[in-house]
């Protein structure tokens, strides 16, 4: 099989498409290909080819997935970047901790899997500075999770590091490596041609083929060329000249797989043990290798090339001629074989260097039920978690579970196997573990932990509006047996139903939530602040907001002077913002949100981090900085791409609603709303009705504002942006001349916001009623918001109540007083950029005589939006892995954005990006504010 002329026959244009991956490379870019085919079709020789044509330009590493190792955590990555470990000090400190936790070469808390990512992507990157860096990945399908999804998490954030990343994956393989390498470049490989077929079956059959079995072996191994270099071997000319007695080999795995076990079946007994060994540890180890072998009294002639038949050698390496002889050489083995293979493994690792490996083949060596390597599981179950190895934690206990035979014990396996199946995203395998559980839960209380990790489970799978009810179910049960977890759970199934909005199930709405959690028993001990803000949330929800904000102010007022444990902050990331929003505290909003961020970068914590994101850009936003709610909702974007978690974008919708570009924002918010429903996230779909009627209202479309500005279901109680809606409805009815429609609205924001108490919600109830008044009480109320949102730093509602009071005025034929707010108005916007609304304060000038030009575009409207984010991060003082941080790329990725930024923007260093891109200062205008 050596040589490119028997390998790669009828490969042409995939050899072009991988040569030019490689010059690409060489010339400084990145680039990423997954080869993607069935078992024996060429992968394997492909990834040969590049490891040829990389040499000697470029570095090589390479690794290959082995069934035996899937539940190792790490153990792929392991592999790939040991030779890189030099280049380690080169990485920012936490990124550094998190790779020697992960490899556990050091103690430490489990390290997040997106910042053992990130610092796999500066460690490749590092690499790669000297010399372009080739990293070959055989057998996906066969990797362990943490490995595939870090593999695959680098693949998509490489660009400018000169690393070329080559995946090669079955396409039976488990559907697990499909989302591994989900939107990755795809080369398909099919069996080869027909000529190139017959040509390469011809350079392994002796003599001459007979056309008719070179055309029927050709058509029944498909093109497969290892399931036609393999057809040959024990069959005799004659058969292969005349047909007579030829198999039908089939091109499929099973088919090759099975050719391969016949002829490890004719081997001496002692090489097939020893082959089973290997097949068994796919650590690759000879030295382990051969001390198994000692202790079954297999010798070194086991192993002789001329005893082997070119399947198996070992060198420095243990290596099989191809992945499935490994497995035709295990699946062919008897039970008692494989446990005899595993248990001279098991005795031949030393326990102190790899106690985690040598539980593992102890485990498979049991016939039975065995205590002791059942602890010795669970133990290695919590060094893998320490690592951040959910995904091997959960198979160890599986395991350890399977080896228990005391039924409480079992049951706390099977149940912490079911909670780390559900934080590494493997929500089918939590869901069967928790219904064996539920089979044989000792007590009620157990019961009842079952229900509340399946409500888990189906509110962090996108069950839709399911989670609610079945949280709320689980909080019930938990009443009478643990009132503090009890609580907790409440507070799940709050926060659940406040997502699933109108699209939760009957009895998980947010009113039914929140009156069954009042009804049920409080902890004995005094509540901490979260504990408060959940009380305070329920009482909003039942009885509005005039009887929780004094609860809810309390609770805020207690939470940002309280040391809490950084968990308790990253656990109820929506609940404290929530709560300041409710009370219309921007500051208190302001606060929570950055420390809840602070605290998930500074842990890794990147599943939480999106929620504070969204939020400090709808604040960033309402205080008229949409730079900064640019620069947040950019990283909440690179944050869910990277992690793959699935929220709506609020705090991106609130910016293209008050950005005002009506195609880009109306395609995006329509976009975002289809993408809510299917998830069953309510709160997504009434957000982006919000924000549409926002859209609308800037642009002076009133008909279609006044349409939006209801939320989609009718009886939702009156929270958040329910609420914010109706100042926007006030406002389109007004213009639509429809008052009695703006009346209702207001006497319903009036009585339901509860906007007298806090200069937000004053200065937008003070700014309705006005648009509902005439002569000298609009006037005064009109600036009476005024003053009211200067006040409260809430720019963007200022700037509106200039324009909405200017063209008041222009009505009331006060044209001098009109000029000096719509002139505000205008300013306000366009140093906002906030598009639609100042369009729409130019278009009043206009009307009243005045010339106003169009906003024009700045010259740096070439730069790419990331490009644009970048270049003011750097201006901001960012270095580039600060940046590279931020936004999960590396450091010399960021480098490489930043030259072609200067080029654009005609400067030659970081310096001139301030006279480039000032900075929009926020600070409020004279005339802005009036008393």
């Amino acid at each position: 099989m050596s040589g490119d002329s028997v390998q790669l026959r009828g490969r042409n244009d995939e050899i072009r498409r991988l040569d030019l991956l490689c010059d690409g490379v060489q010339a400084g870019q990145s680039a990423v290909l997954v080869i993607r085919g069935e078992a024996g079709v060429g992968k394997t020789a492909l990834l040969e080819h590049v490891a040829r044509r990389a040499l000697p330009h470029f570095r090589v590493t390479r690794i290959t997935g082995v069934e035996s190792e899937v539940e190792l955590a790490y153990a792929g990555l392991h592999q790939l970047c040991a030779p890189m470990l030099g280049r380690l000090e080169a990485l920012p400190e936490p990124q550094q901790s998190a790779l020697r936790v992960a490899f556990g070469l050091a103690a430490g808390a489990a390290p997040d899997r997106f910042l053992v990512g990130l610092a796999t992507l500066g460690l490749l990157a590092e690499v790669a500075g000297n010399r372009p860096l080739v990293c070959l990945v055989d057998d996906v399908q066969w990797l362990d999770e943490a490995s595939g999804e870090i593999l695959g998490f680098v693949a998509r954030r490489l660009a400018a590091e000169s690393v070329a990343m080559v995946f090669a994956v079955r396409d039976d393989g488990d559907r697990a490596d499909l989302r591994r390498l989900a939107g990755l470049p795809v080369m398909p490989l099919k069996g080869i041609s027909g000529e190139d077929a017959r040509a390469l079956l011809a350079t392994v059959v002796p003599g001459r083929l007979d056309p008719r079995v070179s055309d029927r072996a050709v058509a029944e191994t498909g093109g497969n060329p290892l399931a036609m270099l393999e057809l040959p071997r024990g069959m005799s000319q004659a058969e292969l000249a005349a047909g007579f007695g030829l198999p039908a080999a089939g091109g499929t795995a099973a088919g090759v797989e099975s050719h391969y076990v016949r002829r490890v079946q004719g081997l001496p007994a002692p090489t097939q043990q020893l082959m089973l060994l290997a097949a068994c540890d796919g650590a690759g180890d000879a030295a382990t290798l051969w001390r198994a072998a000692a202790h079954l009294g297999i010798g070194f002639d086991a192993a002789r090339p001329e005893v082997t038949d070119g399947l198996f050698e070992i060198g420095a390496q243990v290596r099989f001629r191809h992945s499935l002889v490994r497995s035709a050489v295990y699946r062919s083995a008897s039970a008692p074989q494989r446990r005899a293979a595993h248990q001279a493994l098991a005795q031949a690792i030393d326990a102190a260097a790899d106690p985690d490996r040598r539980a593992w083949h102890r485990a498979h060596a049991s016939s039975g039920p065995d205590e002791e390597i059942a602890l010795e599981l669970a133990r290695s179950a919590d060094r893998a978690r320490a690592r951040g190895g959910y995904a091997a934690a959960a198979a160890l206990l599986e395991r350890s579970a399977g080896l228990t035979l005391e039924p409480v014990a079992r049951f706390e396996r099977r149940l912490a196997a079911a909670r780390s199946h559900l934080r590494a995203g493997a929500f089918d395998i939590a869901l069967a573990l928790l219904a064996a559980a539920e089979s044989e839960t000792p007590d009620e209380l157990a019961g009842a932990r079952v229900a509340l990790l399946r409500g888990q489970v189906a509110s962090a799978s996108d069950a839709g509006g399911d989670a609610p009810l079945q949280l709320v179910r689980a909080a019930r049960r938990l009443e009478r047996l643990d009132t503090a977890l009890s609580r907790r759970t409440y507070a799940d199934a709050w926060n659940s139903a406040m997502f699933a909005g109108h699209l939760a199930e009957p009895g998980g709405g947010l009113l039914e939530v929140s009156r069954t959690a009042r009804a049920g028993p409080q902890p004995d001990v005094p509540l901490r602040p979260f504990g408060r803000i959940l009380e305070g949330l329920l009482v909003l929800a039942t009885d509005g907001r005039v009887a929780a904000e004094p609860m809810l102010r309390e609770a805020l007022d207690s939470l940002l002077v309280t040391d809490l444990p950084p968990e308790n902050w990253l656990h109820h990331v929506a609940l404290a913002a929530t709560a300041a929003a409710a009370v219309w505290d921007l500051d208190s909003w302001s606060a929570v949100t950055e420390r809840q961020a602070r605290l998930a970068r500074e842990s890794g914590a990147l599943a939480v981090l999106p929620t504070a994101l969204s939020g400090m850009a709808a604040v960033a936003t309402w205080r008229g900085d949409f730079e900064a709610a640019a620069r947040l909702t950019a990283e909440h974007e690179a944050v869910t791409e990277a992690t793959g978690t699935r929220i709506a974008p609020y705090g991106a919708m609130l910016l293209a609603g008050y950005r005002g570009r009506t195609e880009d924002a109306l395609a995006f918010l329509t976009a975002t709303t289809e993408d809510s429903i299917s998830r069953g996230e309510g709160l997504g779909v009434d957000h982006a009705r919000w924000c549409t009627a926002i859209l609308h209202n800037g642009a002076g479309h009133y008909p279609e504002a006044m349409a939006a500005a209801h939320p989609a279901h009718p009886a939702a109680p009156p929270l958040l942006v329910s609420a914010w809606m109706l100042p926007e409805r006030i406002e389109a009815a007004v213009r639509c001349g429809e008052r009695d429609v703006a009346a209702a609205a207001l006497e319903e924001f009036e009585s339901t916001a509860n906007p007298g108490t806090q200069g937000w919600g004053r200065g937008i109830a003070a700014r309705s009623r006005a648009l509902l008044s005439h002569g000298d009480v609009a006037d005064g109320l009109y600036r009476e918001s005024a003053g009211h949102l200067r006040r409260a730093g809430v720019r963007l509602e200022l700037a509106r109540t200039h324009l909405v009071y200017g063209e008041w005025l222009r009505r009331e034929s006060r044209r001098g007083e009109c000029r000096e707010h719509l002139r505000t108005a205008h300013d306000m916007f366009t140093a906002m950029s906030a598009d639609g609304f100042a369009e729409r304060a130019r278009r009043e000038l206009l009307a009243t005589g005045e010339h106003v030009r169009r906003k024009q575009v700045a010259s740096r409207a070439e730069l790419t939006p990331q490009e644009e984010h970048i270049a003011r991060l750097a201006r901001d003082g960012r270095t580039n892995p600060e940046i590279a941080g931020e936004l999960f790329i590396s450091a010399r990725t960021v480098e490489w954005h930043l030259r072609k930024v200067f080029t654009k923007l005609g400067i030659t260093s970081r310096r001139g990006l301030r006279d480039a891109l000032p900075t929009r200062s926020p600070a409020v205008p004279a005339g802005e504010g009036l008393a």
